[in-house]
């Protein structure tokens, strides 16, 4: 078993003696310069003001995703579209102590 072993590795180091002529490495591409898109990178904050009440409206790209709505009577708390279909699926509140996902969008089309 180690005399096949042993001409094994003599036939493999044989052939890299065998390659002395190296193909010279091609130079790097320069780093393309960063891809800007021109969107903010911050959400579109509309305050609406009724009364003693505060409703604070965000938006990414002109899409509604969550309220925030400060009553003059209590703690405020917030509706989140959290499918993107438009309607405030899920209500929160600063009191709870949930874990809260991140909920980025990565890729739109």
């Amino acid at each position: 078993m180690s005399r096949k072993l042993f001409v094994c590795l003599l036939i493999a180091a044989a052939s890299v003696q065998a390659q002395q002529e190296l193909a010279p490495v091609p130079e790097p591409p320069d780093i393309p310069p960063q891809v800007e898109s021109g969107e903010p990178l911050e959400p579109d904050v509309t305050i609406i003001r009724r009364g003693k009440d505060t409703i604070e409206e965000y938006r990414i790209n002109n899409r509604l995703y969550m309220v925030r709505i400060k009553p003059a009577v209590g703690p405020p708390y917030y509706l989140v579209d959290t499918d993107g279909d438009g309607n405030m699926d899920v209500r929160r509140s600063d009191l709870e102590d949930d874990i809260r996902i991140p909920q980025w969008v990565l890729f739109s089309w």
